[in-house]
């Protein structure tokens, strides 16, 4: 993982994280691929930007959603964002975890913050995604 301690949010200076092993969007998603399966969450850079989150909501277990195309919804303290599927895909499964916990996207966004499982239609799209090197551009650090 590389660290950057120069993040400031409102006065607060935090180090995040950047796992070179994933993928991610311009949108702030994050996915590792393993065989057709898709682990997918937002980045620690996303977290710091929205908040204490307190609500994942997700509905879309079996559906076949489209790259770019909205899966659920996550809600911290002051806002509520959309979260778009990075690839096209079969959502397998949510993290059931985050129903009591949805700290955890705070606290491990790329652990136990995952926050669904998908099968991965076109291995193509994963490639097509940003590199570690290009989303630590694409946000400035």
């Amino acid at each position: 993982m590389v660290n950057n301690p120069n993040l400031s949010i409102f006065g607060k200076n935090y180090a995040m994280t950047f796992p070179a092993e994933l993928k991610y969007t311009k949108e702030h998603e994050w996915i590792k691929l393993e065989g057709d399966t898709a682990t997918i969450g937002i980045t620690d850079f996303a977290q710091k930007e929205l908040g204490d989150i307190v609500f994942i909501d997700i509905n879309s277990v079996g559906q076949e959603i489209e790259k770019d195309q909205v899966f659920g919804t996550v809600e911290a303290v002051k806002t509520v964002s959309d979260l778009f599927i990075p690839v096209s895909a079969v959502v397998l499964e949510v993290n059931d975890t985050l129903n009591n916990r949805p700290e955890l996207v705070n606290s491990d966004p790329y652990g136990e913050g995952w926050i669904i499982k998908a099968k991965v239609k076109n291995h193509a799209d994963v490639d097509a995604l940003l590199s570690v090197d290009a989303y630590k551009e694409l946000i400035g650090v």
